[in-house]
């Protein structure tokens, strides 16, 4: 019996083989993460940003029924136009796979089709965590036991605001996953640069970054390496505004009986609402600044691979 096939398109794979600097791109952001048309626009701006630099995209998302690493812009336009699309974890894939199916894929699903490719880097907006009230719910994410078992290495802005951050960052240290801030040492919290949490380590250029991810790497560890990189303090939504509206947006999930699963895209979707948008400006910025960054540390990782 052989494996389940995935689909590496040429230019990812020829990339890979000559160790040129790759990004894996995460499919939700433009499946179930922005609005129409704005999704496709900010999906092909990651990859033109990304080219740009020199670095190869490898856009990631299931697509009738194929896991492909290198989705082609034909491809990544119909999964943003398609409706009923499946949110892909890591559980889903081989129901997606075998049922046929269209699907965007999360961090979890992504990162793991990325190191199946051969790709060590992968930029992303906001990572899942450890919900509130997960104690008595046992609500966290899949990211996080994905991640301590995938080496590959993970640029975010932090865990998304409506989490519980120092939990989630509880759970990082017992599952071994090393986060390190971009020029910080203060942990981003997505919509705002710094969430009121401290981290212990930094890096202050992508070669820093490469370095550690090698060390990782000649240690033969098997974690994800989290870089956490914080949205430019001038275009982050104001904390003191960000935590009126969580309270408020808790408030209403609490009046309306939103529990588990729904809760997470009901309280998003209040954000967004609440701002008139704002929000989903903040997220955009986020993303390119993941780019960008990504591209910067696949392109150290590159170099230091080839003076080796």
């Amino acid at each position: 019996m052989t494996g389940l096939p995935i689909r590496i398109s040429d230019e990812v794979a020829r990339a890979v083989a000559a160790g040129a600097p790759v990004v894996a791109l995460e499919s939700t952001i433009f499946t179930h993460g922005l609005p129409r048309p704005r999704n496709l626009e900010v999906a092909l701006e990651a990859e033109e940003a990304l080219r740009a630099a020199g670095v190869v995209p490898a856009t990631i998302g299931v697509y009738a029924g194929v896991p492909t690493v290198g989705l082609g812009t034909d491809q990544i336009k119909e999964l943003s136009e398609a409706d009923d699309l499946d949110k892909a974890s890591l559980r889903d894939l081989p129901v997606v796979a075998a049922l046929g199916r269209h699907g965007g894929t999360t961090v979890a699903a992504t990162a793991f089709l990325a190191h199946r490719a051969g790709i060590r880097v992968f930029s992303t907006g906001g990572l899942g965590g450890v919900h509130f009230g997960a104690s008595e719910t046992f609500d966290e994410s899949a990211d996080l036991t994905t991640l301590a078992a995938t080496p590959v290495t993970v640029i975010s802005a932090g865990v998304k605001s409506i989490l519980d951050i120092r939990a989630t960052l509880e759970r990082f240290e017992t599952l071994n996953i090393p986060v390190i801030g971009y020029r910080t040492t203060r942990y981003p919290g997505f919509y705002v640069t710094d969430s009121g949490h401290r981290i212990t380590y930094r890096v202050d250029t992508p070669e820093e970054a490469a370095r550690v991810i090698a060390a990782r790497d000649g240690l033969e560890l098997s974690q994800a390496v989290l870089i956490a990189n914080p949205v430019d303090p001038a275009k982050q939504l104001p904390p003191e505004e960000l935590d009126e509206l969580l309270a408020r947006a808790w408030a209403e999930a609490e009046r309306q009986g939103v529990t588990g699963n729904a809760s997470t895209p009901f309280l998003l979707d209040f954000i967004q609402r609440d701002t008139g948008g704002r929000s989903l400006d903040v997220n955009v910025e986020v993303y390119r600044g993941n780019v960008r960054l990504g591209g910067q540390i696949a392109t150290a990782l590159a170099a230091l691979r080839n003076e080796a």
